[in-house]
């Protein structure tokens, strides 16, 4: 079993920064991939950013690409998401996740990830 518990959301003025944590304990040996999706308000949750499974190469949703940064500290065991330039529609909850079995193909796919944290939510409003 493997545990996750993101931190560091809050409320931010458009334009602002605000920086995720998720810690991740557990039974994490081996190669894993891990990331961040968002539920906004009404809706589905969606693909934010990831690291593939065994690699240092990350991935973007286009609608933050550019303005999100994922990292990771494995000594620490800390994934984060610095997000910056905010704007009111990144407003969600954020989730970290963590799977050991995902394909490239599938990083998006949100069903296709074993390992959920609680959530932290993310509001942008002036």
């Amino acid at each position: 079993q493997v545990q996750l518990a993101e931190s560091g959301g809050g409320l931010v003025k458009p334009g602002e920064s605000l920086r995720l944590s998720c810690g991740i304990s557990g039974s994490t040996s081996g190669t894993a991939a891990m990331g961040w999706f968002r539920q906004p308000p009404g809706k589905e949750r969606e693909f934010v950013a990831a690291f593939s499974r065994g690699s240092s190469h990350s991935h973007y949703a286009d609608s933050v690409k550019g303005r999100f940064t994922i990292s990771r500290d494995n000594a620490k065991k800390t994934l984060f998401l610095q997000m910056n330039s905010l704007k009111p529609e990144d407003t969600a909850v954020y989730y970290c996740v963590f799977d050991r079995g995902i394909i490239l193909s599938s990083l998006r796919l949100p069903d296709q990830w074993d390992y959920w944290g609680q959530g932290t939510q993310v509001t942008v409003s002036s």
